[in-house]
């Protein structure tokens, strides 16, 4: 059987200045490295699509820092050293001590929700403890 020339796709790596510069500037996150390794193309549409709003303009730099605060400090997210580079960089940017605690109070209100899904629960089993409790009498 003869083998079958197939054309081959040049393995050149992919341009990604926008991965490069968040390095470049120590805004990128080092847990972002293996799916990079792993496609770097996609990786880069991926911030180019993260890094567009605050790109755009249509936020000031100061809230962005305040909103990027909050996802990193996010009980669903927990990534001290994005908190830690984006509070410096809304200090930076003029934000008080005070802004910043209101953003950290603000996100802290997510984690209300242990008690709303948990409270219910707690109670109902108490309640259901109280009626194995009289059905054993």
């Amino acid at each position: 059987m003869k083998a079958v020339d197939t054309p081959t796709q040049a393995s050149a790596t992919p341009a990604t200045p926008i991965s490069d510069q968040l390095r470049s500037q120590g805004q990128w996150n080092p847990n972002w490295t293996p799916f990079a390794e792993l496609d770097a193309d996609w990786t880069e549409k991926f911030m180019a699509m993260a890094m567009k709003p605050m790109l755009s303009g249509v936020l000031d730099a100061k809230t962005i820092e305040f909103i990027a605060i909050a996802v990193d400090a996010s009980c669903t997210h927990m990534y001290a050293p994005g908190v830690r580079r984006h509070i410096r960089k809304a200090l930076e940017l003029g934000a008080s001590k005070e802004e910043i605690t209101a953003v950290l109070q603000l996100t802290s209100v997510l984690g209300i929700h242990t008690m709303s899904l948990g409270a219910p629960i707690l109670q109902e089993e108490l309640a259901a403890g109280k009626v194995r409790a009289g059905a054993a009498d």
